[in-house]
């Protein structure tokens, strides 16, 4: 059976930091995406990316603007859904509370997800695993002239 997942991702750009990366482990697998994850029924967009960056980051974001929504097609990694992902800036409302690391899938006892900042001087489409999120940097990386 086929279905839709629909996905939220915040983009979080500190200017002195860079963009806000999180490493994953799921399902025997590691990957690299924006802070986000599945909305879930009932929940609207901004709603659950407020709730994922609360569950994820442990950490408030206001939703400051709508940036991409996947116009084409994508299958899951992990599933037989078609994925569509929506992209909105946000802005942390305190610091964040996180321990950042600097190397990639540096997991930290029994997690399975860490977080760490790239420069966007430094930034590069295979920094992230997906193809959607890999649409989102080419976009950022044209679109903020870096």
């Amino acid at each position: 059976m086929s279905y839709f997942n629909v996905r939220v991702y915040g983009l979080l750009i500190d200017p002195h930091k860079g963009l806000l990366i999180s490493d994953e482990q799921a399902e025997n697998r590691n990957f690299s995406k924006f802070p986000g994850g599945g909305l879930e029924l009932g929940e609207g967009l901004r709603e659950a990316l407020i709730r994922e960056f609360m569950e994820e980051c442990e950490a408030e974001i206001e939703v400051l603007s709508h940036f991409y929504t996947t116009d084409f097609y994508e299958q899951s990694s992990f599933n037989d859904s078609q994925v569509i992902s929506i992209y909105y800036f946000v802005r942390a409302v305190h610091p964040l509370n996180l321990t950042f690391q600097t190397d990639v899938f540096d997991f930290k006892e029994n997690s399975k997800q860490s977080f760490r900042w790239i420069p966007l001087k430094d930034l590069k489409i295979d920094d992230v695993t997906f193809k959607t999120d890999q649409t989102v940097v080419e976009m950022l990386l044209k679109t903020m002239d870096i």
